[in-house]
This record gives structure tokens, C-alpha cells and sequence, in this order.
């Protein structure tokens, strides 16, 4: 019998917009897994969620009788996972004050939900424990290559890969995974710095350059002379062109033609036009800032390269310039001659030479017509939200206020 899991928000949340202005902490993909696919395999059990209420209608809470709930910022150890597997009925374990994980029976739960758990665990026995926890959006590339690594490891054990073809050539001691249905012709994978799994029915079109590690999504598409560095990580049906370097894109997003695109993080349904290019070291060579939602203001990464963040359903058009660092919201179109600014706020239309607000129907069309391109309805749930980011976000659309 499945566990039943509940992956919970915390305050992280707000440091990791605008990734999670639609989706809950633990739908964020880090190495080839998302961290709710990597505690679902870890725990052998079904997830569901505790997250903000407008995203509830897709991303629903399952109460059972017996429930293990999970700070859905963290990331699965083996040591975590055997303290977690140990817990009994009324334990639960903390790392620097914060909850890490319960087990609580359904009856007990309404303390949960109502927010007075966090903040009196009485009752439950605590254990100090020490976690790897996401609490910035450039720890998702990062912590790419260790955690695809991870991944890679838990995915193919015990599973034997599919043959690559003899026109590939692949080089290094690490493995390359092969799930049926790929097709990979006159590749290069070159495996010395990590492994390289390409998911069921991926297409690697010829003279390709992959070197590890690297993951490539069910159904994603890396086009004819693409060059991917690790540590990159690849979605689901995502399509990828270029020279791409230590690059995470979660799931249905495109970036097919040539450009620049390194130590950045690609939402869901984006698109990056031809000859887009993102810079990912100042001239200066000193730290990245990245604009923080939950400081508002930007925030010293410590990092000497870090590209692009852009959120979910935003699209950017032919020979567009990021500058280092750059933050770009849900649902915004950018273009024009010249670097955008380091923030561009959620529902933007415009690019260096001014800003207007993107209208929320229009929007929905935009986001309609791509997913229906692939076969996928746009849902009510999908409206429901992007019309509650549409608000949040008002605020930073300054322009709407002059």
C-alpha cells in the first residue's frame, strides 16, 4: 500500500518566485526529478499538497489516516529518508527550528492547516536533523549536477538502458541511460563529468554535443548541432537548440535555435526566440544580484555566473538581449533592440523601449494557442491561477500606476 505524502509551502516559497507563483515548492524540477517525483520514489508513496489557496484547485491536499508530511523545500538523503521511514505516530524531526517532516494521524490535522502547528509542536517528539533545502532560485542549477547524479541512480537501478546506436560516440566512464523510444543518431555524449539520461521517446537529431551530466526529458527534442553543457536538465517535452550551459528548464519549453543560454532556470510553456542570447558573467567579473520577491530589491547571489530566471508562459523574441542576471515574471512577451531590464514584472509586453501591461485575456489566448500546438487543453484551474498571479503582480507594473 502507497504512503500517503503531503508536501507542505513554507516562507521559502516567496524567495523562489516567480517559479512558484504557479506551482506548488516541491513541483520544482531540480536534476532530472522534480523534488515531489524524488520524495514520492524515495518514500514509495502518492503526494498530494498544502500550498497557497489559489493554487489549491490544481494542486488539491489528500488527508488519509496515516499521513507523512514533508517541507516540500527539501531535498530527499539517504540518511533523511531512513529518519523519515523510522518516524512513529507523533514524531516528527526539525532541522535549525524548522519542520522537516511529521507523521500525523488525519484526526490531528486541522492544527496542521490552520498554521498553529508550525508554531507549537507539542505533543510530537523532535529530532534535529540536517537537510538540504532549496531556499534560492539559483541553488536549482546549482545543485543540477549533484542531484542528477542522485536521480540518475535511483532511476536505472536495477534496469538495464536500451543500445544506443553505433553511429553515436560516447566517451567517459560515467553511464549514458537509453528509455525506449529514443532515436539518437551521429551524437556525441561524453560522460567524463557525470552521466546522461535521455527519457522515453527523446529525439537527439545528429552532430548533437552532450556532455554529462546532463538529463533529457520524456518526448524533449535537442535539434541538429546543439551543444549542452553540464550540469543541464531538461523537462518533458522540451526543445532545446544552441549552446546551452548548467541550464534547468521544467517542462514544455523551447529553446530551438542558436544562442547563448547558461546558468539559468526556464519555467513551464516559455519560449526563447532565435538568436536570444542571456549573459551569465558581468564584465566585471564580480557577484550576480538577482532581484528577490520576497526582499524587493536585488540580492547578492554570491555567484560569479548566473544567466536568466524566467517564469512560467513567458516567451522572448529573435535576438533578444538579458543582462546578467536577469528575473522575468509569469505570462510576460519580450522584445526589442537593446538589454531588458534586470526585473521584468509578471504580465509585461514591451522590452528596452518601454513596458505596457499584457492584457489577461490576451494572455489566456496566447497560453491557449501554445498548448493546444501540443495537444494539451488550457483548464480552468490553469485561468484561475494566472488571473491570481495577474493581481499579485500588479504591483511592479509601475507603468499601470503613472
Amino acid at each position: 500500500m502507497m504512503r500517503n505524502l503531503i508536501l507542505f509551502d513554507d516562507e521559502i516559497r516567496d524567495n523562489l518566485l516567480p517559479l512558484t507563483y504557479t506551482r506548488p515548492v516541491c513541483e520544482l524540477r531540480v536534476g532530472v526529478s522534480t523534488i515531489r517525483e524524488k520524495w514520492e520514489r524515495a518514500l514509495d508513496g502518492k503526494a498530494s499538497f498544502i500550498t497557497r489557496e489559489y493554487l489549491t484547485g490544481k494542486y488539491p491536499i489528500t488527508i488519509g489516516e496515516d499521513n507523512l508530511v514533508i517541507n516540500g523545500s527539501v531535498l530527499p538523503s539517504p540518511l533523511l529518508v531512513r529518519l523519515i521511514d523510522e518516524l512513529s505516530v507523533n514524531e516528527a524531526l526539525v532541522s535549525n527550528g524548522d519542520l522537516v517532516a511529521a507523521r500525523i494521524p488525519g484526526n490531528e490535522f486541522d492544527s496542521l492547516i490552520d498554521g498553529s502547528f508550525g508554531d507549537d509542536i507539542a505533543g510530537y517528539s523532535l529530532q534535529e536533523t540536517p537537510v538540504k533545502k532549496l531556499t534560492h532560485l539559483w541553488q536549482i542549477f546549482t545543485l543540477c549536477g549533484e542531484e542528477i547524479a542522485e536521480d540518475f541512480e535511483h532511476i536505472t537501478k536495477g534496469r538495464k538502458s536500451a543500445a544506443l546506436s553505433g553511429t553515436n560516440s560516447t566517451i567517459g566512464e560515467h553511464p549514458v541511460f537509453v528509455e525506449e523510444g529514443v532515436w539518437a543518431e551521429h551524437v556525441i555524449f561524453n560522460t567524463t563529468k557525470g552521466p546522461i539520461y535521455l527519457g522515453k521517446n527523446a529525439l537527439i537529431m545528429e552532430g548533437s554535443m552532450l556532455r554529462g551530466p546532463v538529463a533529457i526529458g520524456e518526448g524533449g527534442v535537442v535539434k541538429m548541432g546543439t551543444k549542452i553543457y553540464g550540469a543541464s536538465s531538461f523537462g518533458p517535452f522540451c526543445k532545446v537548440g544552441g549552446e546551452i550551459n548548467n541550464v534547468v528548464m521544467q517542462a514544455h519549453s523551447n529553446k530551438g535555435h542558436d544562442g547563448y543560454l547558461g546558468n539559468s532556470v526556464i519555467g513551464e510553456w516559455c519560449n526563447i526566440g532565435a538568436d536570444a542570447n542571456a549573459s551569465n558573467l558581468k564584465n566585471t567579473y564580480s557577484s550576480v544580484k538577482l532581484w528577490s520577491y520576497a526582499k524587493e530589491k536585488f540580492e547578492d547571489t554570491g555567484l560569479t555566473f548566473c544567466g536568466l530566471i524566467m517564469g512560467d508562459h513567458s516567451k522572448c523574441g529573435i535576438n533578444t538581449m538579458f543582462n546578467t542576471g536577469t528575473v522575468v515574471g509569469v505570462s510576460a512577451n519580450v522584445y526589442g533592440a537593446g538589454f531588458v531590464r534586470n526585473f521584468v514584472p509578471s504580465f509585461s509586453w514591451g522590452g528596452p523601449q518601454g513596458m505596457k501591461t499584457f492584457n489577461l485575456d490576451k494572455a489566456f489566448e496566447t497560453a491557449e494557442a501554445v498548448m493546444s500546438r501540443r495537444k494539451i487543453e488550457f483548464p480552468d484551474t490553469e485561468k484561475s491561477i494566472l488571473s491570481a498571479v495577474f493581481e499579485m503582480s500588479a504591483v511592479h507594473r509601475r507603468w499601470d500606476k503613472s
